[in-house]
């Protein structure tokens, strides 16, 4: 995929990823909707971590593409950064009031851009990854942030024919990216992590959604 194209339809999907949120949330209850996400992070992805994942009041832990609502919300004991390149337009919706979050630093910017003094003990990256301008900038930075953990959530092609399709022509202009299951898996080990089995949390036709957990092969 050339650079141009690759940036014309990484803006695009960015101009409809902040008019789907406002069309999602517009009839929700701030309260409501805040304490069903809160519960899903916890059901989906908290729970669902390996014993030996230990979260602590001194655990660090990046929230990367974390939208208005990401697993920040749901780690009140830990010191977490969270980043996303709409941060300000969420700013807008009665749903997101970062001053809530007092533990939480949150700041405006892209996967691939973002940087740090320090590694994350734990790189979360939720239903993300294929929104990103440049998957691979973006897959070799959060593999150097993190120092030990990497969690995510994707949704991967189960067919190949589809896959090609849907990579040609924005069937789905909120994700510039198509990949499957082993893909996203070579991904990650390939950077130096070693993975958990993955975990479906939601079987579909076209797509599976999968949760992924790496942690950092021992040198």
């Amino acid at each position: 995929m050339s650079s141009v194209f690759q940036n014309m339809r990484w803006k695009i999907a960015q101009s409809a990823e902040k008019i789907w949120w406002q069309r999602y949330l517009q009839n929700k209850s701030p309260e409501q909707y805040l304490a069903w996400k809160r519960n899903y992070w916890q059901e989906n992805v908290l729970q669902k971590l390996p014993e030996v994942l230990f979260i602590t009041s001194e655990t660090r832990i990046l929230d990367a593409g974390c939208g208005p609502a990401g697993i920040f919300m749901a780690l009140p004991q830990a010191k977490v950064t969270a980043i996303d390149p709409l941060l300000e337009s969420y700013k807008n919706l009665p749903h997101f009031i970062p001053n809530q979050y007092p533990n939480v630093h949150f700041e405006a910017q892209t996967i691939e851009g973002f940087r740090s003094e320090q590694q994350f003990d734990v790189v979360f990256c939720l239903n993300v990854i294929n929104h990103v301008k440049n998957i691979h900038q973006s897959l070799a930075n959060l593999a150097a942030l993190s120092k030990k953990w990497w969690v995510m959530s994707i949704d991967a092609h189960n067919y190949s024919l589809y896959q090609k399709i849907f990579s040609l022509l924005p069937g789905d202009i909120l994700h510039p990216h198509q990949y499957s299951l082993e893909n996203y898996k070579n991904f990650m080990q390939q950077r130096g992590f070693t993975l958990y089995p993955p975990i479906l949390l939601q079987k579909n036709h076209i797509f599976n959604y999968y949760l992924l957990v790496g942690e950092r092969a021992e040198l």
